[in-house]
């Protein structure tokens, strides 16, 4: 998910914002009606949508799906008059408390009349290929019953299991101070919090060698062609692990790929752990693979030869994350992560997406990734 902001718009001015999307994602705003105590457009609570059924972009003039929303914070006064509206309250947070929740304008009948939604603000929806999206918002309430500023607000990509707000709710943290003050720092704050990148971690394999095997791949190479690709771009470690199995310079080898504490196999979420045990001696090396599930080939590894387990006559223990890095299997062509339409949750099926007929290697493209610490541990622990 992606989050950012919007600025002030006076009447006959427009913005613009960008931003990556894949099938499944909605698009949610909130901009304030300045000329009233806390009304602000955005579409419904649920958001956009913007692929429809077929996974076609949706674009052109959406002003029609715009909608004037109450955030039920604070009392409504006659729009354009009140004086506990922003352009003439003494201070933010001025007038007093409704106490209500947030309805849309039409249902909630306070007797005063609001000019046509989309006779103050326009809102077209461009896609430029792949998964992005450009957004212009403009404000033409120049020649509308009641011109009126729109104020800083907030915008934010998101799926189906998340709402910017509810209708029928109480208006969630920083939105109150969007709908009366135009002050979005609250809620784009709570909105960087909860969105950006976030990956699971595929199920994985794992090997002990010794210091001159690369038992999963060679830095600057092809794939071998015996599962790492299907490891890389579909998260499935089988083929790799039998591929390892009985092989001579393989000493031992295996998949993790439970959970600790689930019943089943399955993705390691946020805030969960695989572990696997092993036996090693002197001299031993250990790798592993598991992979970025928000993108299309690309997996957290230790260097082509693994890691050494003894260091002067010692089993390593402790922390081992800084010696991963992320790879590029290249074997399929990378799209925006966490959007593009053949990454793993999103692809039709498995081995879905355009050949990159590339080389094994760090990943280097033109996108960006968390660094290696904000997405993956590895520790090891001896056991006496």
């Amino acid at each position: 998910m992606a989050s950012g902001e919007t600025g002030m718009l006076m009447p006959g001015e427009t913005l613009s914002f960008s931003f990556n999307a894949g099938i499944g994602s909605y698009l949610s705003f909130a901009t304030m009606f300045v000329q009233s105590n806390d009304l602000f457009y955005g579409f419904s609570d649920q958001g956009l949508r913007l692929y429809d059924d077929n996974g076609v972009a949706v674009t052109g003039d959406v002003t029609g799906m715009v909608n004037l929303w109450d955030a039920g914070t604070e009392v409504n006064e006659e729009p354009g008059v009140g004086p506990n509206q922003a352009p003439r309250q003494s201070g933010p947070n001025t007038g007093p408390d409704e106490n209500g929740t947030v309805e849309l304008i039409a249902n909630v009948n306070d007797g005063f009349s609001y000019p046509a939604v989309a006779d103050v603000i326009k809102v077209m929806l461009s896609h430029q290929g792949n998964t992005e999206f450009t957004v212009t918002i403009e404000n033409v309430s120049a020649s509308a019953s009641l011109s009126t500023p729109l104020a800083p607000g907030v915008w934010v990509v998101h799926n189906d299991q998340v709402q910017l707000f509810t209708a029928g709710m109480t208006a969630p943290d920083g939105l109150e101070g969007v709908a009366e003050d135009g002050d979005n720092i609250d809620l784009l704050a709570a909105l960087a919090d909860g969105t950006g990148y976030v990956s699971p971690l595929a199920p994985g394999v794992w090997a002990v060698h010794d210091v001159n095997t690369m038992p999963l791949f060679e830095n600057g190479q092809t794939d071998r062609g015996k599962g790492l690709e299907a490891l890389a771009e579909d998260g499935d470690p089988s083929t790799l692990n039998s591929s390892l199995t009985g092989s001579a310079d393989i000493l031992s080898n295996g998949v993790f790929n439970t959970p600790v504490g689930a019943a089943s196999p399955g993705p390691l979420l946020p805030g969960n752990s695989y572990s696997f045990t092993f036996k090693a001696n002197e001299s031993d090396y250990l790798s592993l693979a598991t992979m970025l599930v928000q993108t299309n080939d690309l997996f957290y590894a230790f260097g082509a030869n693994g890691v050494a387990l003894f260091s002067g006559g010692n089993p390593v223990e402790g922390d081992l994350t800084s010696q991963l890095q992320l790879w590029d299997a290249g074997t399929e062509i990378n799209e925006f992560p966490g959007a593009g339409p053949n990454q793993a949750p999103r692809q039709s099926g498995p081995d879905t997406g355009a050949d990159e007929n590339g080389v094994v290697m760090p990943v280097n493209d033109s996108f960006s990734y968390p660094v290696v610490n904000n997405v993956i541990k590895v520790s090891i622990e001896v056991l006496q």
